[in-house]
């Protein structure tokens, strides 16, 4: 596929997504969806792809829905891409450089990470029309941060700024603009070093997880750790670890002696 509406490039085992349409807020079309979708499946097929980092082009994240170009499916084409990025089997860290309105808050909401630049605005205006956050907002928004904080947002509409939502625990980290992509790069270097297969069967585990009871998650987890990697796939990762991450050399070192 030909990229019209995102820019996608992968370096050192880092894949880079940008919402690309800065002249409209980054706002969200079908073909954006369907490309959205196209670079996820990529990645997916590739082995090397450790981490995903996705952010905005411009002075915007994304403001949501583009109202003048709706989307022939209604929501239902954005809740599609959103879900594929939250199921993506590697983590997905987004740098949210500017205002996250809407659609743009819920593709926020599906991602693994979320560190924002100081002085954003996030919300989920859609009641102030009439509408509703059908993207997945209702249901990611209160696991994220309880239901009575997501409530107030809401069901207000109104935005709140990146401090607030880092106290909430709506976003991860809030660093200064300058140092935005840097640091979700420096995320996306640990999750490099990391096996794919236990990064994958960690994200799937936690997802799957916080919809189930404690007894039928635990059954849940012993059950793909018991089958996430081969023997092989195992000794490599221990091997890769000794060799790269200093904790383990240390403790392995130690050992030895």
């Amino acid at each position: 596929m030909e990229y019209e509406t995102i820019l996608f490039e992968k370096r050192a085992r880092v894949a880079y997504l940008t919402l690309n349409r800065p002249k409209r807020a980054n706002t969200i079309t079908d073909r954006l969806g369907a490309e959205i979708n196209h670079a996820l499946d990529e990645i997916a097929a590739d082995k090397e792809i450790h981490a995903i980092i996705l952010t905005g082009a411009g002075k915007h994240f994304c403001a949501g829905a583009d109202l003048r170009e709706p989307t022939s499916g209604g929501r239902v084409s954005v809740v599609s891409f959103i879900s594929h990025l939250e199921d993506v089997r590697v983590p997905v860290i987004c740098a949210i450089n500017g205002s996250a309105m809407g659609g743009g808050c819920e593709i926020a909401l599906a991602c693994d990470i979320r560190i924002a630049a100081e002085g954003i605005e996030l919300g989920l205006p859609e009641i102030g029309f009439g509408a509703l956050p059908a993207g997945g907002g209702t249901q990611r928004l209160p696991r994220l941060v309880g239901s009575a904080k997501a409530k107030e947002l809401i069901l207000t509409g109104l935005p709140i700024e990146a401090d607030e939502a880092l106290r909430i625990g709506l976003v991860n980290h809030v660093v200064p603009a300058e140092e935005l992509m840097p640091r979700c790069e420096e995320m996306a270097a640990v999750f490099a070093q990391r096996a794919r297969f236990a990064l994958s069967a960690a994200k799937y585990l936690i997802n799957e997880g916080v919809k189930l009871n404690l007894e039928a998650g635990l059954k849940l987890e012993h059950q793909v750790i018991g089958k996430m990697a081969s023997k092989r796939e195992r000794a490599e990762a221990v091997k890769q670890a000794m060799e790269t991450q200093a904790t383990y050399a240390n403790i392995f070192g130690k050992s030895k002696r």
